[in-house]
């Protein structure tokens, strides 16, 4: 519903298969006390690692709603699921029976919740349906279809009876309508075994599940998340109200044009906004991730090219420094990918991006690019680089995942780009928990606006791609946030938003360089708003690495920044115009006094292994046991005063990554039953 969604999806395949699998993969290990744990594994599947052979483009991370579908299985448990199953199976049969009672014919010959009903006129069955509030699917001319679910009920059943005009007791069919599932397809074996899917019946005992769920988390609602090209910002609470509304959340995406004119003006009037922030000429909302919008941008690229009868322009030319998801969508589009170089300031090398547009020709289909880049630069020269692309024959792709350091200050589409795909999860205050729901507009110039993706039921241009998503407007449900977000702003504010985090990444850059020094800064000396914090000197000299200090930061109660991408051994730093000045401080005052327990080990004072940089995290457990470390449980648990109060200890030490990667169990019983075979 919704509009179309969000919702979650799911694939399963054998353990062979297991490193070709997209999405993220949850797996058992153990941690440094021999206490099983969870992970995400097999990570080297993913784009910023494998770049144009990765696997896991096709999909966001949508933890967040496969969460919701995951909780509703806990609350009812297989008991539950296999009531509300029978119920709405017995719904459709008790509806199969009064039709065939009426020689009206059911296409199916099985059937769960789903038949197709053959009538002499679907235009007049449709007019009587909605005199009773109902929408039928409209198949073609003399079939419609109808499905049951959890909300249906036998009031639904006489109504459609009225429909059909069938004359039959809905009370007496209960009892004698034959089922449509025969017992050869009745599924006998046990699921939902483990105990979470039969102990919380209660609505006292799930909530408090959910939140001793919620407090393992070290999320938005606890600390900042300075995680570099997430823009992980306020979503405001005024800005998630309407998704709520049954006037939103309620709506088929299949409905008649007739039935959503507000939908159709809430897409219309987001789109137009969009639009004049970004330069384009026209949009599609229907990508339901930055991935899926890539995907959609270089479909549109390459169906421009066929067009002018130019099949062979196939090359994707991509920076060195670009997001990883690039590199896979150009695969995924039908490209071959050429790796541009950056200079030592991280900007593009136009004497490699010349090189490389001479020696493609007219192969040349496109060039990638980040602005600001993944450098955290804002490149100077990024008008030469469209002009020198566009002069070769290709089209230019400005990713749009850092447009938070443009919005009311520039525009892709107006310094030489022809398509962006955006971010309404990141930019446009959509939150993006564990990786989703996210919702990738692709807006493109007048030329490749009758390339956008299209819909068998609402657009039939054949000169477009094709549908990147189920429903016409993707994951329509979580546009209003969006457009809250731009209405309660405008102009001014989305504005200040820019410079505010801009300003707030610089005054990062500028307290922590004397510490962990910044790799790259732009010819003003200044960061776009996010900033790269190298670290390799100091893992040379210490052998402290990023990791050390990621999982220190724990400790501190914080979040992790970005890790080694895109320079392996750094630290990527985004605050977002949402942190206070405090909250800022308080993470570089974390990061200062971390540097300060690095100089320990650098002076001798004590060694990497047994220090609490090595050590961390701490969890509850830990501080309680015998202590035998050479630091006090003071240091390992409340470093600084300011941290006295806290309330966040991580659920477990540090974790065995590789030990994660070689024994992958995803099908997971609870946790202690792998205690003994893991030790």
């Amino acid at each position: 519903m919704g509009g179309g969604g969000p919702h979650a999806a799911f694939l399963a395949t054998s353990n062979s298969q297991a490193r070709a699998l997209p999405g993220r993969l949850v797996g058992v290990s153990t941690d440094t006390g021999g206490r099983p744990a969870l992970r995400l594994a097999l990570q080297t599947r993913e784009q910023h690692i494998r770049r144009e052979k990765a696997t896991s483009n096709i999909c966001t991370a949508q933890a967040l709603l496969a969460n919701i579908a995951s909780f509703y299985a806990v609350w009812h448990g297989r008991e539950g699921l296999e009531r509300i199953a029978e119920r709405v199976h017995r719904l459709t049969s008790i509806c199969v029976a009064g039709l065939r009672s009426s020689n009206i014919e059911v296409a199916n010959t099985t059937w769960f919740d789903t038949i197709v009903v053959r009538v002499k006129s679907s235009a007049e069955v449709h007019q009587r349906a909605l005199a009773h509030n109902i929408l039928f699917r409209n198949i073609d001319a003399t079939s419609v279809g109808i499905s049951f679910d959890e909300t249906s009920n036998l009031e639904l059943i006489e109504k459609l009876f009225d429909i059909f005009e069938i004359n039959e007791s809905v009370a007496q069919l209960d009892e004698s309508c034959e089922l449509g599932v025969t017992q050869a397809m009745r599924r006998n074996d046990d699921f939902l075994t483990q105990s979470t899917f039969s102990k919380y019946r209660t609505e006292h005992e799930m909530l408090r599940y959910l939140r001793r769920l919620a407090d393992k988390d070290l999320a938005l609602d606890r600390t900042m998340i300075p995680l570099g090209s997430c823009t992980m910002k306020l979503n405001a609470t005024t800005e998630m109200i309407p998704i709520t509304w049954p006037e939103f959340a309620n709506i088929h995406p299949f409905a008649p044009a007739t039935d959503v004119a507000g939908y159709t003006q809430l897409v219309e009037e987001l789109s137009a906004m969009l639009i004049e922030i970004t330069g384009y000429d026209a949009i599609s909302l229907q990508p339901n991730a930055g991935s899926q919008g890539e995907l959609a941008g270089l479909l549109a690229i390459r169906a421009y090219h066929l067009s002018r009868n130019e099949a062979q322009r196939v090359i994707c030319l991509i920076p060195s420094s670009a997001h990883g998801t690039n590199a896979a969508s150009a695969v995924m589009a039908g490209m071959a990918v050429v790796v541009v170089a950056c200079d030592d300031r991280g900007n593009v090398d136009l004497i490699d991006l010349r090189t490389k547009c001479e020696l493609a020709g007219n192969k040349l289909a496109a060039l990638m690019i980040t602005y600001p880049s993944t450098h955290g630069v804002f490149e100077q020269k990024v008008t030469d680089i469209c002009e020198l692309v566009h002069s070769h024959g290709g089209q230019v792709y400005v990713d749009g995942a850092n447009l938070n350091a443009l919005v009311g200050v520039a525009q892709p589409g107006h310094f030489g780009a022809d398509v962006s795909h955006l971010n309404l999860h990141k930019t446009f205050c959509i939150p993006h928990g564990g990786g989703g729901p996210g919702v990738g507009p692709v807006g493109v110039k007048k030329h490749l606006a009758e390339f956008l993706p299209s819909h068998p039921l609402s657009t039939h241009d054949e000169k477009r791609v094709g549908a990147v998503a189920a429903a016409p407007n993707g994951s329509a449900s979580i546009l209003p946030i969006s457009w809250v977000y731009i209405k309660l702003m405008g102009a001014q504010g989305l504005r200040s938003a820019t410079m505010h985090a801009i300003l707030s990444a610089n005054y990062i850059a500028s307290r922590l360089d004397a510490f962990y020094p910044v790799l790259y800064r732009g010819e003003g000396g200044f960061v776009a708003h996010e900033c790269i914090l190298d670290i390799r000197e100091i893992t040379k000299i210490t052998g402290v690495t990023n990791d050390d200090i990621a999982k220190r930061l724990m400790d501190f109660g914080f979040h992790a920044p970005t890790m080694s991408f895109p320079v392996s051994g750094t630290f990527m730093v985004e605050p977002t115009e949402s942190e206070t000045l405090a909250e800022i401080n308080r993470f570089c005052n974390a990061m200062i006094a971390i540097h300060a327990e690095i100089q320990q080990i650098a002076t001798g004072v004590i060694s990497h292994d047994e220090s609490p940089l090595h050590n961390a995290p701490h969890t509850v457990e830990d501080l309680c046991a015998p202590w035998i470390h050479k630091y006090s449980q003071q240091q390992a648990a409340y470093p600084i005063s300011a941290m006295l109060g806290r309330g966040y200890f991580a659920p477990v030490s540090r974790i065995d990554a590789a030990f994660g990667d070689r024994n992958l169990v995803c099908s997971c019983e609870p946790l202690e039953s792998y205690a003994i075979s893991l030790q």
